[in-house]
């Protein structure tokens, strides 16, 4: 099973021909771009480098295959397919969650607009750039802490991913600040917006995310916030793995975003349960599959052996 580890040059041409397979697929689907070069000549050098690197990108492939998938929607716009929730979103949002002021019923989103400061302009734009890094340093630190686990929740990471993806397809949806820029009318092609994260570029001077929702792969997918589901996913895991100060912080992150993710008009209320319960249900499926997985089922079995020994020796 683990072959690909010890032999490289064995698999060198399989390697080599599905990263020659990738870049013509990318350029057919969503065209050429440098930075598909640059993850497939990534992936080769940690590959080809070292027995250490060659397990560390085999390990983090869960997520190459992740930003994959997510790149390669592009192809295929979800509008394609089902209409676009825009209306009734809004007004489900603002009968469930309206905020009344000076006799108007407004969504949070709205409301935030009125009431935003440049404090938490800054605040929200810096807690919305951790919802990648955050799994992405917890997952470098589980891999090097307990491998076990960390196959665990990069699996669940990309079990919640996909069903995800799967909704957006199943249930188009616009986010707040669609209404907000053109109102019910559907346009497609719409380009992606950084909403109310304008305002942190505009505050520190920079274009951090005017450059990342250039590059979105579907405007009409805010439903659910898979951003939302992210830092819950890393809370369970460090709740599972008695990490109490990690549990505490990843908390905070988790609430931040959500909050930032209504704030900055991104993302409704409902879109952000959406995603607490995608993230919910991704956990407990994977959690299933887990048990008819051989893999999964040698790791508990070793742990519990080394368990037991260490019992014994303490007795």
């Amino acid at each position: 099973m683990f072959s690909i580890f010890r032999s490289p040059l064995k698999n060198s041409f399989a390697v080599l021909s599905i990263s020659v397979v990738y870049l013509c697929l990318a350029r057919i689907l969503v065209g050429f771009k440098t930075e598909q070069l640059w993850l497939v000549l990534f992936f080769n050098t940690f590959y080809f480098l070292s027995l250490p690197t060659r397990r560390f990108i085999l390990g983090f492939s869960v997520f190459i295959v992740y930003w994959i998938i997510f790149d390669f929607m592009k192809a295929f716009p979800n509008y394609h397919y089902l209409s676009v929730h825009i209306r009734d979103i809004y007004t489900t949002e603002k009968k469930l969650f309206g905020i009344r002021e000076g006799g108007i019923l407004l969504t949070p989103n709205e409301y935030w607009a009125r009431h935003g400061t440049p404090f938490l302009d800054k605040l929200t734009g810096f807690l919305y750039l951790t919802w990648i890094p955050l799994p992405l340093l917890f997952a470098l630190f589980l891999f090097y802490w307990k491998r076990s686990e960390y196959y665990r929740f990069a699996l669940s990471f990309l079990t919640i991913n996909l069903i995800g993806f799967v909704v957006y397809y199943f249930f188009p949806a616009a986010p707040p600040w669609y209404v907000t820029e053109y109102g019910f009318t559907f346009h497609a092609h719409t380009a992606g917006s950084t909403a109310g994260l304008e305002r942190f570029d505009r505050l520190l001077h920079t274009d951090i995310f005017k450059s990342i929702y250039a590059q979105s792969s579907n405007v009409f997918a805010a439903m659910p916030s898979l951003h939302s589901a992210y830092p819950l996913v890393v809370l369970y895991f460090a709740i599972r793995n008695h990490l109490v100060s990690l549990s505490y912080f990843s908390a905070l992150i988790m609430e931040g975003i959500w909050f930032s993710a209504i704030y900055n008009s991104h993302h409704y209320v409902l879109d952000v349960l959406a995603g607490i319960g995608c993230g919910i249900t991704g956990i407990i499926v994977f959690a299933q599959i887990q048990k008819r997985i051989p893999f999964f089922l040698s790791l508990d079995q070793n742990t519990n052996s080394v368990q037991q020994s260490s019992n014994q020796k303490a007795l």
